[in-house]
């Protein structure tokens, strides 16, 4: 399929929309109770948030260990956009269920809700990446996944900050997010009836059932989770594909983590300016993953791959190197209005840092996805996608623990974007030079791994 606007294609637009909205709701669900936990948590339990929120962080995320090899044989044995209608009709159940949890005040029925969340969002992680290789070509590959990170990153701050407003509006906020979610948990179905078959393999056009029926599903999902890896240590260009993109959420999450006590200790600023930072990374993303998008051949887009290593550390040392030339100020002072970012020269040059460290993550990131996908055979992709995820998820769970113990034992904030910097120059080192010969068989053509569709 081919198509100038791939907003028009009924092999994209169903597809996008139905990922955008899920991402909009998991955010705003997950950013709504966490309000709730930081400012009423004593309404809800007597444990303190300072325990809840973490415990939160961790539901979300455990079932992308737990189910990620499963949901990847799934995708890879069945018909995609049936799958990914019974995972939507799933989301609309749990979104009930989240709305009882709201009337009721319970945050332990709260917190399972946020694990069956994850749940849904694991069994859909491997299906909406492995989809697109099958109806786009190379071309459209490129800007479909750029449209696609755009899209993540624009509804993980817009569902973000919809959740933290409307659960603080007045008493009725609870019921404003439990109105909210089940609606959008319904478009999400809505969108995603239309969305084209995609079979995972192409037999005999006489053959009705095209799904790889050969699959037997491995229920065991810490020995499948293993037996994936193993396969995948097999194709180093796949290897290093997935080590790449799993060390661009190691860095984002490290950001992510840092940047609220970065904000106040540092900067200085209020809530509205931690939602500043967040809006023009988010948005550094987004403008970068469209300009990688843009590129015509997976080829020639393997510069922005460096070109987004190197802006990911340069960026990243350069908030270091204003942050250590910042006044120190009196703990007393009110803290600063976003409008005063744009006054102070330093402060401008850290929002500008961080707009261009998003740039650089979404340029980095696309292509390594498009890597992913074409170079997975059709039989496999939603596994060695489900693989990425497992990492994904680990590397995000290290590197909470990584900036704890380091802020813990007296590291200040801003020198932990230092010494992001030069890790990251180091790990893109050492992968470049993992799968650097099979990067050259990217760019002569001569690859003999690539998929043909």
């Amino acid at each position: 399929m081919k198509s100038k606007n791939l907003f028009g294609s009924r092999f994209f637009a169903p597809i996008f929309w139905t990922q955008f909205l899920g991402a909009f709701n998991d955010n705003v669900f997950k950013n709504a109770l966490v309000i709730l936990m930081t400012y009423k948590t004593a309404t809800y339990t007597e444990i303190s948030s300072e325990i809840l929120i973490p415990l939160s962080a961790g539901l979300f995320i455990l079932p992308f260990f737990l189910f990620s090899a499963l949901a990847g044989q799934l995708a890879d044995k069945f018909e995609k956009s049936d799958m990914i209608r019974r995972i939507k009709l799933l989301e609309i159940s749990i979104m009930l269920l989240a709305a009882i949890g709201f009337y009721i005040e319970n945050i332990w029925f709260l917190l399972i809700i946020l694990f069956l969340m994850g749940c849904q969002s694991s069994l859909f992680g491997p299906i909406k990446y492995s989809i697109l290789p099958q109806h786009l070509n190379e071309k459209d590959l490129l800007k479909g996944n750029g449209y696609f990170s755009m899209g993540t990153f624009l509804a993980i701050l817009v569902g973000t900050l919809v959740g933290g407003i409307l659960v603080t509006l007045d008493e009725y906020g609870t019921a404003y997010i439990s109105a909210l979610v089940v609606f959008v948990a319904v478009s999400g179905w809505l969108s995603s009836r239309k969305i084209p078959p995609a079979h995972s393999v192409y037999q005999d056009k006489s053959y009705h059932n095209n799904s790889n029926q050969k699959i037997s599903i491995n229920w065991n999902i810490f020995v499948e989770s293993w037996d994936v890896f193993k396969r995948l240590r097999q194709n180093r260009l796949l290897t290093g594909a997935i080590l790449a993109i799993s060390w661009f959420w190691f860095t984002g999450a490290t950001i992510l983590t840092i940047l609220p006590g970065y904000t106040k200790n540092i900067l200085y600023g209020n809530e509205l300016v931690v939602t500043l930072l967040l809006a023009l990374f988010s948005i550094g993303i987004g403008s970068g993953s469209v300009i990688a998008g843009k590129t015509k051949t997976l080829k020639k887009s393997i510069k922005w791959i460096f070109f987004g290593a190197v802006g990911i550390s340069l960026f990243s040392a350069h908030i270091y190197w204003n942050s250590a030339a910042m006044d120190v100020l009196p703990d007393a002072i009110p803290l600063r209005e976003w409008q005063s970012m744009f006054e102070d020269p330093l402060s401008l040059m850290v929002l500008l840092d961080v707009l261009l460290l998003g740039l650089s993550g979404g340029l980095y990131i696309v292509p390594l996805y498009v890597i992913l996908q074409e170079y997975s055979e059709i039989k496999t992709r939603s596994r060695n996608i489900a693989a990425n995820n497992i990492l994904n998820a680990f590397l995000m769970v290290c590197s909470a623990i990584v900036s704890l113990l380091l802020l813990t034992n007296g590291v200040l904030i801003y020198t932990l974007f230092f010494l992001l910097s030069i890790a990251n120059l180091f790990i893109i080192t050492l992968l470049f030079f993992h799968f650097s010969s099979e990067m050259d068989k990217i760019k002569s053509n001569s690859g003999n791994e690539k998929l043909v569709k």
